[in-house]
């Protein structure tokens, strides 16, 4: 089953020159709301429900931006991550960036989507590679992930709270200070989780599916989020909370590396293992790879093997 991650390394003075990082986010604007795996299937649409919570790719399978091995390729963050998973090979893979302001409420307490050898975001729908987590019957084929978050300021709120010790402990947080520091660690064994973000004075602003956020075009240096033409929040860069994930692979050696890259799961291999285990358990359903688009087989699925939710988590923007 789920093997609950040891405390993360704390980085600071991660980034030497910040200004690198402006120009990366300026180069790559606009962002976009919040999709993923929490609002997958979300229609498009006029009404404002979207939170000012922005992200974009910055790596991410045959993408990588200009500039990007400024974080990719940090020699201190990998360092760390070998000394977290005492570890010698670590093979940074993804790189992306959120931006937050104005959300009162926190966002989701989680634990980041897995991989697996042969089955990942850009093949498997996402309630399907959580559901192969939480079952523990694929850890032969799962991928060690390491992450990193790299705040770039201080803003009001903005605390990353995180239970190292698993879910039935209290958690604990970073907050203060968070500028150009970074967390190092296992997001795929620990729940983690944004606190509320100010400025609090309108409560969870929110916008449609369609919003942007872009610096201000009128040499301001502010930037701005607009909605199909209105601008809804606008304040210079260190009123947001900006912040950037990384992940890499992460391999005992070299001989280990190739060894269990050796092997792939198919989606029937995926359905048999499930089949398995329900008939096992007396399940009155089995699972389909026919059905993946199905909500009804995702909503069993997790039924059998439910995700477990950590004490003392705040109230997030998807409960309002």
């Amino acid at each position: 089953m789920i093997h609950y991650s040891a405390p993360p390394i704390l980085l600071k003075n991660v980034i030497k020159d910040l200004k690198l990082v402006e120009d990366l986010l300026k180069r790559n604007a606009p962002y976009t709301p919040l999709g993923g795996w929490y609002a997958a299937g979300s229609p498009e649409t006029d009404a404002p429900t979207s939170a000012l919570w922005f992200q974009n790719d910055w790596v991410h399978a045959n993408l990588k931006v200009e500039g990007s091995d400024l974080f990719l390729a940090h020699e201190g963050v990998i360092e760390a991550s070998k000394k977290f998973y005492d570890a010698e090979v670590i093979i940074p893979h993804s790189l992306y960036v959120n931006v937050m302001v104005a959300i009162s409420e926190a966002g989701p307490a989680h634990t980041d989507n897995p991989r697996f050898q042969g089955r990942s975001r850009e093949n498997t729908p996402m309630w399907l590679l959580r559901a192969m987590f939480w079952s523990g019957l694929f850890d032969e084929w799962s991928i060690v992930q390491a992450t990193s978050i790299w705040w770039m300021n201080d803003v009001e709120g903005g605390a990353l709270r995180y239970w190292p010790n698993g879910p039935h402990a209290s958690p604990e947080e970073h907050v203060g200070e968070m500028a150009n520091t970074a967390l190092v660690g296992d997001n795929h064994g620990m729940f983690h989780q944004v606190g509320p973000i100010g400025p609090f004075d309108h409560g969870t602003r929110r916008v449609t599916s369609r919003a942007e956020f872009s610096p201000a075009d009128d040499g301001s240096g502010e930037w701005e989020v607009t909605d199909r033409g209105e601008v809804h929040f606008r304040a210079p860069l260190d009123a947001y909370r900006v912040s950037v994930l990384w992940k890499a692979d992460v391999y005992p050696n070299e001989e280990e590396r190739r060894r269990q890259c050796a092997t792939s799961l198919s989606v029937r291999e995926v359905e048999r293992i499930f089949n398995e285990d329900l008939t096992k358990r007396k399940a009155d359903f089995r699972f389909d790879a026919e059905r993946l688009e199905d909500p009804t087989l995702a909503a069993a699925i997790a039924g059998v093997y439910p995700e477990a939710r950590p004490i003392e988590s705040l109230r997030t923007i998807y409960d309002t």
